[in-house]
């Protein structure tokens, strides 16, 4: 009988025990010898189960036997196949040849592996000698190359201290002049602010007053200045932060290479004197095939050598910025005095000429006032004279209405009907003149009265200029920082 396909590997959670033997247990079956699946070898484990796992599940069932039933004729006894209960017991079973064949190649296997290990015994002697001996002088020279190694990074250590403690020197001297710097430019806003609050103070003149006269040009000129002074003291200042970072950093570098040296030190000279017997070693496997080195000696030796030049130059610099912001203390200090002294020179004689200016507008305003009440009293006059006109244009102009009422023939156009029409028209030609000549008078009237205003107007303006230059704006600049303020080192 051939079997239906190859046996399948099972999981199972809890594999039955293999047997002693690591045969299957054969039921006592006499046809179960025959037909089995062909040999096929593979490798035997202790720990682990070799035999298909198949064979748990089939080796668990008993076979039974059919129930008796009558052959049919024309088959003997010895061609009858034996009923079972399970078509897999009989498909899972090896035959005696797989069972000699596989101990067969287990010597085999066994020979071979005595030989190998012969041959390698011999050579692990020779190579165990050679071995040390390499080992041994490597690590001679290993020793010798460490001591070097810390003794040139002693050298360079010594270098780097005495130029970390020019570089903190130089960066103390040049925090002090920053000091004294942001002083004299916190200074400088005092007049900077009076300057720009005379400037809001005029914007609040009036008029004609709101000019840009020589005070204003002068105010601005003074702003420009110290804006100017300013803007160069901000400029070293912030300079000298720069330098002094850039002196930090120099100096860290300088720092973190000092300590990165003594790191080195240490580590390079208890390295130096680690022997076979010290304490303290152990394995790590696999650190030799970590390259964590980034540099060469010569690059290593060039870096330091670095450092302590850019430190030199950086110390150069530094130097070089305090005396350029000493020399412009003293002239920003004078430029802004001098600047100060121009600005109330021109404040006085805007003074005189504003005081000069309200004279002359105050006698001007007192004539035009005498001259409006004058005006005032001719249209009086005018306008009564006007009035006067009215009673005698209504008596002419009464008798011609009641003479329109003559009847007939009596309607005549004659010496008294023409001298009443001439009356009236002459009544209203002397009231016609009459009132052009009060609307040119009050025409003039007006006239003066807006002169009057912008007398009042001007002189309201004068006022308010001159109290702003000599009270408000003067009165802000009695004082200014002196140079010693401005250049004072505390």
């Amino acid at each position: 009988m051939e079997p239906f396909a190859s046996p399948l590997t099972a999981k199972f959670a809890h594999p039955r025990p293999l047997p002693s033997n690591y045969l299957p247990a054969i039921s006592p079956m006499a046809s179960s010898y025959k037909n089995q699946f062909p040999f096929r070898p593979a490798s035997q484990s202790f720990s682990l189960p070799w035999m298909p796992n198949t064979y748990y599940k089939t080796a668990a069932l008993k076979p039974t036997l059919a129930a008796f039933s009558q052959s049919p004729q024309g088959i003997t006894d010895s061609k009858k196949l034996p009923s079972i209960s399970s078509k897999t017991s009989l498909f899972n079973r090896y035959t005696p040849d797989d069972w000699y064949k596989t101990n067969h190649t287990n010597y085999k296997e066994s020979e071979a592996a005595r030989n190998n290990a012969e041959h390698l015994r011999g050579d692990n002697s020779r190579m165990v000698h050679e071995k040390y001996q390499q080992t041994r002088k490597t690590q001679l020279e290993s020793t010798r190359n460490l001591g070097v190694r810390a003794n040139d990074i002693e050298f360079w250590k010594s270098e780097l201290l005495h130029e970390l403690d020019e570089m903190i020197g130089e960066t103390n001297a040049l925090t002090d002049v920053k000091n004294r710097l942001e002083r004299a430019l916190a200074e400088t806003e005092a007049p900077l602010q009076v300057a720009q609050e005379c400037l809001r103070h005029r914007e609040k003149r009036m008029g004609i007053d709101l000019v840009r006269d020589d005070v204003e040009k002068q105010l601005f000129t003074e702003v420009d200045v110290i804006r100017s002074c300013q803007e160069r003291m901000q400029q070293d200042l912030d300079k000298a932060k720069a330098q002094l970072g850039t002196n930090r950093a120099a100096q860290h570098e300088l720092e973190k290479d000092l300590a990165n040296k003594q790191v080195a030190h240490r580590i390079d000279d208890q390295c130096h004197h680690l022997r076979n017997y010290s304490q303290g070693i152990h394995y790590y496997r696999g650190v030799e095939r970590v390259d964590a080195t980034i540099s060469v000696p010569e690059s290593w030796a060039r870096f330091t050598n670095d450092n302590i030049l850019r430190s030199q130059s950086v110390r150069a610099a530094s130097a070089k910025l305090r005396d350029d912001t000493e020399s412009l203390l003293v002239v920003t200090a004078n430029e802004m005095w001098r600047q100060f002294n121009r600005v109330n020179v021109t404040f006085t004689n805007r003074i005189a000429e504003t005081a000069d200016a309200k004279s002359r507008i105050q006698t001007h305003l007192a004539k035009t006032l005498r001259e409006i009440f004058q005006v005032e009293a001719n249209i009086e006059t005018i306008r009564k004279a006007i009035k006067d006109q009215g009673p005698p244009l209504k008596v002419a102009q009464t008798r011609l209405d009641e003479r329109t009422r003559r009847p007939n023939m009596e309607l005549c156009r004659d010496t008294a009907q023409l001298r009443l029409v001439n009356e009236v028209r002459n009544i209203d030609g002397t009231l016609q003149s009459l009132q052009q000549r009060l609307r040119h008078t009050e025409d003039a009237l007006q006239t003066l009265v807006r002169a009057k205003a912008v007398l009042q107007h001007d002189l309201a303006v004068k006022t308010n200029s001159l109290f702003i230059d000599q009270e408000k704006c003067m009165g802000m600049r009695k004082t200014f920082p002196s140079a010693a303020r401005l250049l004072s080192p505390v």
